[in-house]
């Protein structure tokens, strides 16, 4: 099927956001996707509606509306009464926000986000949404400032995109054209966890299928994280400190590599070990290579959480084992083997060999939901001792000694995290992932 504008079925439509485009609200964009364009802004009242009054907490609504040159065909104004889709939609909108805030740290105060459609070619009450999240955490920032918030009520991000079938393919982010005439049409909110905070689909053309619809799903999560990358970026010179990190999940259940990889990316994502999401299958690891087995702990755990999910997959390489134990390194022994027994294999088999030298390798796979995994290493090279040395680390660090002339094991946890063949493939996966989540 070939789209408007020679679009990829898993390509979105480009999305800008321009803030404080109204210099009189408290939070206001512009945000245009493709040639949707709807303003979004926030006003605050310091009160709250009356089923609300005593109850120690605030509110957030949203108004919406279509203006009447927003379309090719004139739109009446909404005067008296409201068409309902417009009801809806706003409804909607305003259920999404307040996803968004804790009520009560917001306080006994109102924040109304109205939404007023520009200029329509699809996807409005998605953009919509997306474009009220950035107003909203622009009027927090701006009540912060004045002293009337004392702590950050966003505890979510939000947005939204469409996803549908058309011509019997699923396709991401629909403009009018290919809305109109869809035979299936879902809007996806969700948050920075990837969990959903609201999921419209209907098969208008025909039913859909449990496989189709955990493609639209798919999809819709790749471009829910573009749309959020969007929106960081636009609040990025104001107040992006406000939002929650981004979570990626982590395909593994050994807690000192979760700890050392939450270290090393700091700052950019909050990593989330595989069995705190859930996760509690084991992944055979049938590849011939670092990488190999790394992409598919990360496939899996990916296609379990709906997340971008980092796998490591890391082991001892010693150059006269021919490289082994390789990427059997956890299991050198047996499958059931432990740290002990592995040691004293390789200690065995390296009695008569003058040749020390051995290197650590990690592989570190990044998988995302409608894209293929990418993948960096990094080596650290050293010797490997007779007799184990410190009390520190894991794995085989008390027999891999430094350059500096300690093992892994005698470095503390932060020294050994500038230094490791996982700090070197860290550094390079950081670059990839502040381009993903932030820049």
């Amino acid at each position: 099927m070939e789209r408007t504008g020679g679009r990829t079925a898993n390509q979105a439509r480009e999305c800008t956001i321009e803030t404080d485009f109204v210099k009189t609200a408290y939070g206001s964009c512009l945000i245009t996707v493709g040639r949707t364009k709807v303003i979004c802004t926030a006003s605050v009242e310091e009160s709250v509606p009356p089923f609300l009054r005593d109850q120690d907490q605030g509110w957030v609504t949203a108004e919406y509306a279509m203006l009447p040159a927003s379309t090719g065909t004139r739109k009446r104004r909404d005067l008296l009464k409201q068409d309902g889709r417009s009801v809806e939609i706003q409804r909607l909108i305003g259920r999404s926000l307040r996803q968004a805030v804790d009520l009560k740290l917001l306080g006994p105060r109102t924040i109304t986000l109205d939404c007023d459609v520009l200029q329509a070619d699809g996807g409005t009450r998605t953009a919509s949404i997306t474009g009220a999240f950035v107003a909203l955490t622009l009027a927090v920032h701006k009540l912060m400032q004045n002293g009337l918030l004392p702590v950050n009520p966003i505890i979510g991000q939000v947005a939204a995109v469409s996803v549908g079938i058309v011509g019997d393919e699923p396709i991401l982010d629909l403009c009018y054209a290919e809305d109109s005439g869809a035979q299936t049409d879902m809007n996806l909110v969700m948050n920075q966890h990837g969990d959903f905070i609201e999921l419209q689909g209907t098969g208008e053309g025909r039913a859909f299928s449990d496989r189709e619809l955990r493609t639209l799903l798919s999809l819709g999560r790749h471009g829910i994280l573009g749309l959020m990358r969007c929106q960081r970026i636009a609040l990025k010179a104001t107040c992006a400190h406000l939002l929650p990190l981004p979570r990626l999940a982590v395909a593994s259940s050994n807690a000192y590599k979760i700890k050392e990889l939450s270290d090393m990316l700091q700052g950019i994502c909050k990593p989330i070990g595989m069995r705190e999401l859930g996760f509690l299958g084991e992944i055979e690891e049938t590849g011939e290579t670092f990488e190999q087995n790394a992409i598919l702990k990360a496939e899996a755990v990916m296609h379990f959480t709906g997340l971008p999910t980092l796998a490591d997959d890391s082991g001892l390489s010693v150059k006269a084992l021919g490289g082994a134990p390789g990427v059997h390194s956890a299991r050198y022994a047996g499958e059931t083997c432990d740290e002990q027994a592995n040691d004293a294999l390789l200690l065995k088999n390296m009695k008569n060999n003058d040749d020390r030298s051995c290197m650590f390798v990690s592989a570190l796979a990044l998988a995302q939901p409608a894209e293929a995994a990418r993948t960096v290493t990094g080596e650290c090279h050293g010797t490997l001792l007779s007799a184990p040395r410190g009390e520190n680390g894991f794995g085989y660090d008390h027999l891999f000694l430094f350059e500096n002339g300690k093992t892994f094991a005698e470095l503390s946890p932060r020294e050994k995290n500038k230094v490791s063949h996982r700090a070197k493939a860290a550094a390079k996966m950081r670059a990839i992932l502040e381009e993903l989540f932030w820049i």
